[in-house]
């Protein structure tokens, strides 16, 4: 088929948004030789942040999934006053500045801060520890997390779910077979997001956390300090980050069969 003069300007329009977009990826890319970019990654400090990042940006994940589940079923089936003022609140994570984040948490967790006498009273302290970490990377993820578990809950027909109820299914049993099932996509894919916005989060997490080494520096932490004394480091943990990010973005999503924020949800109609 012959294409149109704006179907030609759509597609050079597209491709020069691509060639935008993979320059400055290809860019990190071609700075190391392959040699080099492995001596970089076995440097011991490497292996650190790394398993550092791996551990907190999983946790969070996993806090985000226990809480935001019911949030996200509360925000799709549940009629509250104030329901879009509450979703405005989950979604406002991600759109706020990290560091005004990593200060909110500081101000009402912080050993001053609200509810620092009270955590300090319970043994509890989250500032610049590895709990402080994964709480500040679980508040930038959880809502990437939760919308698209909205999404897809809100993409699924609730007449399936009446009719098992009709046929004598609980509550439970509707969620386990019906509701969950359907679900997957979106869930498959917000953990997705949600895993690779934790791993690359920074802003938050240097602000309510600190860069300890050992601790709390995660990757995106490691570059920036990387970054001001040894430049090939930063590159090659700039590297290993993209490398995982691509991994969770494409190959996790694409060998579940996923369509972004959920919307493969629907596919169960």
């Amino acid at each position: 088929m012959r294409r149109s003069p704006s179907e030609h300007l759509l597609l050079i329009l597209g491709l020069l948004a691509v060639a935008g977009l993979m320059a400055p990826l290809c860019g990190l890319l071609l700075q190391l030789e392959p040699a080099a970019l492995l001596h970089q990654l076995g440097r011991p400090e490497v292996a650190a942040a790394l398993g550092l990042s791996l551990a907190v940006s999983t946790s969070a994940v996993l806090i985000a999934l226990v809480f935001g589940l019911p949030l996200a079923y509360l925000l799709a089936r549940v009629d509250i006053p104030g329901k879009a003022l509450l979703r405005g609140l989950v979604a406002l994570p991600m759109v706020l500045p990290p560091v005004v984040g990593g200060l909110a948490l500081l101000v009402t967790f912080g050993r001053r801060g609200i509810f620092g006498g009270l955590l300090g009273g319970l043994g509890i302290e989250l500032p610049f520890t590895t709990g402080g970490a994964i709480v500040a990377v679980t508040f930038v993820c959880a809502p990437f997390l939760i919308l698209s578990l909205e999404a897809g809950l809100l993409a699924i027909d609730p007449r399936l779910e009446a009719a098992a109820a009709t046929l004598g299914a609980g509550r439970l049993r509707v969620l386990r077979t019906i509701t969950l099932p359907l679900l997957r996509p979106a869930l498959a894919s917000g953990l997705a997001l949600a895993w690779a916005r934790a791993l690359g989060e920074f802003g938050a997490t240097i602000t309510f956390a600190g860069n300890l080494a050992g601790e709390t520096r995660t990757m995106p932490l490691a570059i920036y300090t990387a970054l001001q004394v040894d430049p090939p480091a930063a590159i090659a943990l700039g590297i290993l980050l993209l490398a995982l990010a691509l991994v969770a973005l494409v190959v996790l999503r694409g060998r579940l069969g996923i369509t972004p924020l959920g919307a493969g949800a629907g596919e169960g109609r």
